[in-house]
């Protein structure tokens, strides 16, 4: 049997599927192992009870606060402060450099500080940040509180998926990535939605719609971090939250079990705290070529996001509907995301077929869009609604799985914290970019011209990720052959395709 041929059943018995439990054949290949089914089991429901939905709630109020200017601008907030379209998209392309230009420096406190006290002070961060938005009054202060808030939140998202990928197995990362993402699209789905009701508002105690709206979610964020610092475990060494015992508690002979299930699954069993990672390491993560496509392709691919989520709720009241029906239709996609994103995490895991399941779905993203360019002048509002609504929903549907394929093929705790901290980057910095795509004048053909540029970079970033296929596969066979060495005297790797 070939080396490729045994790589690939390694591969497909290691990480396919999603189930808690192992395998009864483990128990002949390590025999150290002291705990039955059901007490794994059991363990891994208190992780999924506790570390998961916290990191997703926390998520969902990342994306309260940088998503309710969308709804603000329904209200008149740009008017209001004396900003144009133009001052809009400089204001989010501050965001998005601020949270990219901590994202690795963030992730490197994580591991030196721990979860517990990082992501706890992240969140109760960005929370202040945002209610201090109803103090704006010009264009100054608007361009200031968006890179302010950027830079409060950068790193929670790479700290947040390494911190997941420290408490379970390979073989069930795919899932709970995209569990930990419906934080993030159920936030933009909820968002518009909970804007309807907070804009209603306006008027009371002499405050705007807007400034409701900034002041009831930076509350909601505080509220968030405060059980962050109350109930979030440290790691499988340390399950105690920051402060008091949490309301689910981890028994010693469970966070045995967990720690041993983690030793069992790596090489070197990842901690979230405590890791050293030097400059030199960093430096070779990031000169390692073979992992660039993935950050070309999240790049171009995720730039398209952007300008969606700052300008759905305006598009979609500018087909005649009012600002709180316009709010709450502008839901209906994001709801639907959540749903795409499962499936496609679905497909990866039943298939482990890594690469495929990225590429359908950026190929679904990329038809839709077509379609939506080549018709949406000639329909009306109700199906020029069904066009916008199925944009949002397959806009992010490969990306928790890229993400998993990404960190599978890491072959050291450090790199993979590395590079997670640089697809989140390449996340950021293509959002930074896609500010741009919508301008003040193409408003009056719904876009047309910001429809062409997202097809042309969700069709780069879908080649993009061709080629990352292609290198991984090429690569395989080559160390099959004994044509490839690794320079540091290991054995060579062998990438998940």
């Amino acid at each position: 049997m070939d080396l490729t041929k045994r790589a690939d059943e390694k591969s497909a018995e290691d990480l396919a599927g999603a189930d808690t439990s192992c395998r009864e054949s483990d128990c002949d290949v390590f025999p150290e192992r002291d705990w039955t089914d059901e007490e794994e089991a059991r363990s891994c429901r208190k992780v999924d009870f506790t570390v998961l939905p916290l990191l997703c709630v926390g998520f969902l109020v990342f994306q309260f606060d940088r998503m309710n200017l969308a709804s603000a601008l329904t209200d008149g907030f740009a008017d209001y402060i004396g900003i144009d379209q133009g001052t809009i998209n400089l204001g989010n392309n501050l965001l998005f450099l601020g949270t990219v230009a901590l994202e690795i420096p963030s992730n490197m406190l994580l591991q030196k500080i721990g979860p517990r006290k990082w992501l706890s002070f992240q969140v109760l961060l960005f929370g202040i940040v945002g209610i201090m938005q109803i103090f704006i009054r010009n264009r100054a202060g608007y361009i200031a509180s968006r890179l302010c808030l950027g830079l409060a939140e950068s790193g929670y998202i790479p700290g947040s998926i390494y911190t997941v990928s420290t408490w379970y197995t390979k073989k069930e990362w795919a899932r709970r990535v995209a569990i930990f993402f419906f934080g993030m699209f159920g936030g933009n789905a909820i968002s518009p939605l909970f804007a309807s009701g907070i804009l209603k508002l306006g008027g009371v105690h002499g405050l705007k719609g807007w400034q409701w709206l900034f002041l009831i979610e930076g509350i909601i964020t505080l509220c968030i971090s405060m059980m962050f610092f109350f109930l979030l475990p440290g790691s499988p060494d340390n399950a105690r939250p920051l402060a008091g015992r949490g309301l689910v508690r981890f028994s010693d002979r469970e966070s045995y079990i967990l720690q041993k299930r983690l030793e069992r699954d790596n090489e070197r069993r990842l901690t979230a705290k405590g890791m050293h990672i030097p400059l030199r390491v960093v430096w070779k993560t990031v000169k390692h070529w073979r992992r660039w496509p993935h950050f070309v392709s999240t790049f171009c691919v995720f730039s398209t996001w952007s300008p969606l989520t700052t300008y759905t709720p305006s598009i979609v009241m500018s087909l005649g509907f009012d600002r709180i029906s316009a709010n709450a239709l502008s839901a209906v996609g994001g709801a639907l995301a959540l749903v795409v994103v499962f499936i496609f995490a679905y497909i990866s895991d039943r298939t482990n077929q890594r690469g495929i399941s990225v590429m359908a779905a950026q190929l679904c993203y990329l038809v839709v869009l077509i379609v939506a360019r080549s018709i949406h002048s000639h329909v009306g509002r109700w199906p020029n609604f069904v066009l916008w609504t199925a944009i949002n929903a397959l806009a992010v549907g490969y990306h928790p799985v890229h993400n998993t394929w990404l960190q599978l093929n890491c072959r050291e705790p450090e790199e993979r914290s590395i590079s997670i901290a640089m697809w989140v980057m390449s996340a950021n910095t293509g959002m930074m970019v896609g500010t741009w795509y919508y301008r003040a004048d193409d408003k009056a053909s719904f876009y047309n011209n910001g429809l062409r540029t997202q097809i042309i970079m969700v069709g780069v970033g879908f080649i993009a990720a061709m080629v990352q296929e292609v290198l991984y596969r090429v690569h395989n066979r080559r160390v099959a052959e004994g044509k490839h060495h690794d320079f540091e005297g290991k054995a060579p790797r062998i990438y998940v395709p």
